[in-house]
């Protein structure tokens, strides 16, 4: 079949290059000129394990080009961001929206149309199905629809979204018996059939499961400073019971999901969500809390000082909002960086980003350099790299390390 992915993204040019794999012959669509050269040169755009060797190949096939506007396919698959307005609370549908308009002027009677978005309950009725039955009214009935929910992380995206089970819910029984059978194409996983709604609510429960559970190891790491207790050692102990597995707190909760997602559900059911509430504020006054763990160490450091006019130099370890990746969404770790960059009279921020060569607000400073020149270390981010540098390098130093990196050095 020909299937025409709109949006090149982190899971969108994932999904085209493992459909040319499995045979489609794919066409992938983005906004950005760059995005479409570099796939039309096989290349991946960003950094992802095992996405270079996929995306050459799958162009060196033949099976898979990018272009800036949708072209006449059997299957419209729309892979785009759904953020969330960080006032209101509220999904921000315009990308999916767009996506689907664009897609109008190609559609014909008996297309396949896939929404892969993270959505609230009553998108794909709303902002696909509605929005092409309003620019194309000859097509009322004549296509087909369903919700499937990537589910896939950054960093390990091209396994998970082949091998993972994935969940097709269909606003007909027909389009959902389409669906399971287009992901069977590619997917090792069970491919569950289900009804729309269930789908896209079922997306947004296991990310705003996940961030409750997350939202108790910060607060549990919150009470474990204020008590003098080892909350590394608190978790790892109290993991040996057999009913109990608390997950491991950090710098707060970034990423395109789960500091997102659970919004959704909140903003279309408020009176029956107030742990989830509750769990966002916990998770969103981690980065805060965390800046005021480093304030406490520059302190420390300018107290011991003869010369108190001299800036303490802090060495901000990562800035994408997850270990072993480039992705900055929603990281709390810029929270973090973008304040202690507002205070420069008094602090001075080395900034290492491995996964970056270079960044729009920050200079970016190799990993031993920092270090070396640094006063204060923070860990925002587990990279790998960091736990691999040499670790008499933190000797003297402040160390702030909310993600416990080195927790057991």
């Amino acid at each position: 079949m020909k299937v025409c992915v709109i949006g090149l993204g982190y899971m969108g040019l994932p999904m085209a290059a493992l459909l040319a794999r499995a045979g489609h012959d794919v066409v992938g669509v983005d906004i950005k000129p760059d995005v479409v050269d570099a796939v039309n040169a096989g290349e991946c755009p960003f950094n992802e394990k095992e996405m270079p060797d996929l995306v050459a190949k799958a162009h060196k096939s033949g099976r898979l080009r990018a272009a800036l506007a949708p072209e006449e396919a059997d299957i419209f698959v729309l892979s785009l961001p759904t953020p969330v307005d960080h006032e209101s609370h509220v999904a921000d549908m315009s990308a999916v929206r767009a996506g689907v308009k664009s897609i109008c002027p190609v559609l014909k009677a008996g297309d396949l149309v896939v929404l892969e978005s993270t959505s609230p309950v009553g998108a794909l009725e709303a902002d696909v199905r509605d929005v092409i039955n309003t620019a194309r009214p000859d097509l009322a009935d004549a296509i087909d629809y369903i919700f499937c929910p990537e589910r896939a992380i950054p960093g390990d995206t091209v396994r998970e979204m082949a091998e993972n089970d994935r969940v097709v819910g269909g606003l007909t029984p027909e389009a959902t018996t389409r669906g399971v059978a287009f992901y069977q194409t590619f997917v090792k996983g069970d491919v569950l059939p289900t009804e729309a709604r269930v789908a896209e609510l079922v997306k947004l429960v296991e990310n705003a499961s996940r961030d409750v559970q997350i939202a108790f190891a910060n607060e549990l790491s919150k009470m474990c400073h204020e008590v003098g207790v080892d909350v590394w050692e608190v978790i790892n102990l109290a993991n040996r019971h057999p009913r109990v597995n608390i997950l491991n707190p950090g710098t707060g909760v970034g990423g395109h999901c789960i500091a997102v997602d659970p919004w959704f559900i909140i903003q279309q059911a408020p009176k029956a969500t107030p742990l989830m509430r509750a769990a966002r504020a916990v998770n969103d006054s981690k980065p805060e809390w965390v800046l005021e763990r480093v304030r406490e160490a520059c302190a420390r450091v300018m107290k011991a000082r003869a010369d108190t006019n001299t800036k303490v130099r802090v060495a901000c370890l990562g800035l994408a909002y997850k270990p072993g990746v480039d992705d900055l969404r929603e990281s709390p770790s810029l929270v973090v960086v973008s304040e202690l960059m507002r205070v420069k009279d008094d602090v001075e921020a080395l900034v290492v980003e491995p996964y970056l060569t270079r960044h729009p607000d920050y200079t970016l400073v190799g990993l031993e350099e920092a270090v070396t020149q640094a006063d204060v270390v923070v860990v925002l981010t587990a990279h790998p790299q960091f736990y691999a540098m040499d670790k008499a390098l933190l000797s003297g130093k402040e160390l702030v390390d909310p993600v416990g990196l080195f927790k057991n050095i």
